[in-house]
């Protein structure tokens, strides 16, 4: 793709996306986020003269990964302002009230003026970019200005166009950063191959000290999830799509001894309903919260019908199983469960995942295809207590012996220098 067709396809998505806006809330979202954005940004620098720290990321789950640097960061240089842009409505809308960034936006769409605007506009000192979405215009921008770019859990596959034969404007994207800090040594060969080799370390996954942070710091939920939970062996399910809840239907049917708690990816009121219908023995947890509902016997289904309690319902399983392994896009966050010493369960989309495919190797986790192998599993774990003590422990051994890449990438800055005359 040469930078021609890569504009044209920057006017179809923009284009395609204000359809979309008539029919779709996440798309309305997209374009009423970017209204006004530049003035926006205009007046939220008129009066800042302090350096700035950029950091950008897809949506939410690359805002969880790159969250311990930026962290990091803020408290090591404190005179330093922090800038945080998304991507996508699901990452923004949730974190746009985050305390550790002094101004958070929609990132502008990508192209030649509006990146050298917003790069003119923030004049940051160091960017720091979360794992993908490489946006040629704004890198190449920031390299001509020679503004230092950290790629931080970068994950490359031989698909991607970086080490194509047409790849001629992917691997400018790639010449644009300072650092590359990759999550496998199978991206840094395929970097080197590329031809790059010296701006390239494996570092690690920053996720797995985002996790330890939050289970080191486990704050309870509310007591409504504990009584839910207490004296029953719980299966926590998270980020399930239709396809993962198909897979426990039956199960949970089977087995109203246990307890579920469900808490779907996407918790807008239309799918809650649908969800409902498919665990009829079942409760909203804001029902349950505000009293409205309770649990009685007959009811061993809890519907988690908000955003933001996930990273901690884990603690509560006995199993866990995380959903999107029956989507092409591939599973949700797995770590978050399995930090706890909690055994994972998944769909079969899982090989883009280097942490899921590690968990699977060393024992805490599994990879299902059907609902009869789901409730095999689940049968074997729970009828084999010294098995489930064995994988719950192969969990947590797998996410804590991988902690370490923000102190990799926060020693390279220091070293280098980048925050410091």
């Amino acid at each position: 793709m040469n930078v021609f067709f890569y504009n044209l396809f920057l006017a179809l998505y923009a284009r395609g996306i204000r359809v979309a806006a008539f029919f779709n809330q996440k798309a309305r979202l997209w374009i009423n986020g970017r209204k006004n954005i530049f003035s926006s940004i205009q007046t939220s620098f008129e009066n800042n003269s302090s350096p700035v720290i950029w950091m950008h990321c897809a949506s939410l789950g690359e805002f969880e990964q790159g969250r311990p640097v930026l962290e990091g960061l803020k408290n090591e240089f404190p005179h330093y302002k922090i800038v945080l842009t998304f991507f996508s409505p699901s990452g923004y809308e949730i974190r746009k009230n985050y305390a550790g960034a002094d101004w958070i936006f929609y990132l502008p769409m990508d192209g030649k003026r509006n990146a050298e605007r917003f790069v003119q506009l923030v004049n940051p000192s160091l960017v720091i970019w979360v794992k993908y979405e490489y946006w040629f215009h704004y890198l190449t921008t920031l390299k001509k200005r020679s503004i230092p770019v950290l790629l931080v859990s970068g994950i490359f596959r031989d698909s991607q166009p970086f080490f194509k034969w047409y790849g001629g404007m992917w691997k400018k994207i790639l010449d644009s950063f300072e650092h590359l800090f990759v999550q496998t040594a199978h991206s840094k060969a395929l970097l080197k191959n590329a031809g790059l080799d010296e701006t390239v370390t494996v570092s690690g996954d920053t996720r797995f000290d985002r996790v330890t942070d939050i289970a080191e710091n486990f704050s309870p939920l509310p007591q409504a999830i504990i009584d839910f939970c207490k004296g029953y062996t719980t299966i926590v399910a998270g980020s399930t799509w239709d396809d993962d809840e198909a897979e426990l239907i039956h199960y949970v049917k089977a087995h109203p001894e246990l307890r579920f708690i469900v808490a779907p990816h996407e918790v807008d009121a239309e799918n809650i309903k649908d969800v409902q219908k498919e665990f009829q023995d079942s409760v909203l947890y804001s029902e349950i919260n505000k009293g409205l509902s309770s649990t009685g016997k007959n009811i061993n289904v809890l519907i988690i019908d908000n955003i933001g309690m996930l990273s901690r319902l884990y603690h509560y399983a006995t199993i866990t199983y995380v959903g999107g392994g029956f989507n092409d896009s591939g599973i949700h966050n797995v770590l978050e469960a399995a930090v706890y010493g909690k055994p994972v369960i998944f769909g079969p989309v899982y090989e883009k995942f280097a942490e899921a495919k590690g968990l699977v190797e060393c024992g805490g986790a599994f990879s299902i295809e059907s609902a009869v192998e789901l409730e095999k599993r689940l049968s074997d774990l729970l009828s084999d207590p010294a098995k489930l003590e064995a994988s719950s422990k192969a969990a947590r051994d797998f996410v804590y012996g991988h902690r370490g890449a923000t102190k990799t990438i926060l020693g390279y800055i220091y070293e280098k220098r980048l925050l410091t005359n």
